[in-house]
C-alpha cells in the first residue's frame, strides 16, 4: 500500500533527525507537521541534484504534481534562473538544531527566502515566542507573508535585514554569507542568546559572484563574553552589505590553513594582534583563546 502524505512527512522528518543527528525533539516534529508544498509554486516541481558523474547540480523534474515527491532531504528549486532553491533540509535543520530553541524564544531570521524554515521556527517556539524575518529579494519576501499568514507570531520584512534592528532575541540565524558579525547582532543577543552565521569567501571562477564557502559558526553571549564554535562548513549567497574585503582576506587564510576551525571566542575590546587570534578586525576578534584566557 502506497504511503499517506502524513506517512511521507513522518518518514521525511525521520530522515533529517538522523542525516543532521537532530537533538531537538520539537524540531523534528515541526519537519513533520509543515506542509513544506505550500511554500514552494505549484507542481511538479524541480529537484535540484548532484551530478555524481559530472560534479555539479542539475535540476530534475518530479513526475506529477503529487506532494509526495518533495518529502526527501533534497532541494527543490525555486528560480532556476538564478540557481535559486529552498534549502537542504538536513542542513538548515543542523544549523536550527545549533542556535537551541525554546518555547517562548524570540528570534530573528534573516534571508528567510519563501518561509518554509521561519515556519519551521516558528513552530519550534510556539504561539509564546515571536519570529522577525527578513528577506531582501522583494517578490520572495511578498511570498513569503503571504505563505506565512497562518503564523501570527511571525513578523515578515522586506528589504535587507542587515539595516533592521531586530531588538532583543534570544536566537540569531543569519541565513547569508558574511565577513562578519553584524554589531547590531550582537547588541541583540540577550544572556546565553545564541547567533549562528556562515562567514564565507568568494567560491571563486565559474561558481557565481555571488555564492561564498566557508563555515556556520555558532557565537553564544556568556557571562564573560561571547564563546565562538564552528558547527558546519557550508557553500551559500553572500549578504553583499555584511562583507568587507580584508575581513575576506584573513577569513581566506584562516580557512586555508584550518585556523578557523580552532575558534573558541569573539572579542569586541581592543588589543593586540596576538598569537592566538585567528581572524583580528577592527571591531572584533575570533580567536582560539577560551573566555577566561584573555581577561
Amino acid at each position: 500500500m502506497a504511503m499517506t502524505l502524513e506517512d511521507c512527512r513522518r518518514f521525511y522528518a525521520e530522515e533529517i533527525r538522523y542525516s543532521a543527528n537532530i537533538q531537538n525533539a520539537a524540531l523534528v516534529e515541526a519537519f513533520a507537521r509543515v506542509p513544506r508544498e505550500k511554500f514552494l509554486a505549484p507542481g511538479p516541481w524541480k529537484i535540484a541534484s548532484a551530478d555524481m558523474g559530472l560534479g555539479g547540480m542539475r535540476n530534475v523534474p518530479t513526475d506529477d504534481s503529487d506532494p509526495r515527491h518533495i518529502y526527501h532531504n533534497v532541494a527543490v528549486v525555486l528560480d532556476s534562473s538564478r540557481d535559486l532553491n529552498n534549502g537542504q533540509p538536513a542542513a538548515l535543520a543542523k544549523w536550527i538544531d545549533a542556535i537551541g530553541l525554546k518555547a517562548g524564544d524570540r528570534v530573528f531570521h534573516l534571508g528567510c527566502g519563501v518561509g518554509y524554515y521561519t515556519a519551521i521556527i516558528a513552530e519550534v517556539i510556539g504561539s509564546g515566542g515571536s519570529v522577525i524575518a527578513s528577506e531582501i529579494d522583494a517578490d520572495l519576501a511578498a511570498r513569503t507573508k503571504t505563505n506565512l499568514k497562518a503564523y501570527p507570531n511571525v513578523e515578515v520584512h522586506s528589504g535587507d535585514g542587515a539595516k533592521l534592528n531586530p531588538g532583543a532575541c534570544d536566537a540569531i540565524l543569519i541565513n547569508a554569507g558574511v565577513t562578519h558579525p553584524h554589531a547590531s547582532w550582537l547588541d541583540s543577543l540577550r544572556g546565553k542568546g545564541r547567533l549562528l552565521l556562515p562567514l564565507t569567501v568568494p567560491m571563486g571562477m565559474g561558481m557565481g559572484a555571488n555564492l561564498g564557502k566557508g563555515v556556520m559558526v555558532k557565537i553564544t553571549r556568556e557571562p564573560g563574553g561571547f564563546s565562538a564554535q564552528v558547527v558546519t562548513f557550508v557553500a551559500i549567497y553572500s549578504c553583499a552589505s555584511v562583507r568587507d574585503p580584508q575581513l575576506e582576506r584573513l577569513l581566506g587564510k584562516a580557512l586555508a590553513t584550518g585556523a578557523l576551525l580552532k575558534i573558541n571566542s569573539l572579542r569586541r575590546d581592543w588589543h593586540p594582534v596576538a598569537e592566538t587570534c585567528v581572524v583580528h578586525g577592527n571591531e572584533f576578534c575570533l580567536g582560539s583563546a577560551g573566555l577566561g584566557e584573555y581577561h
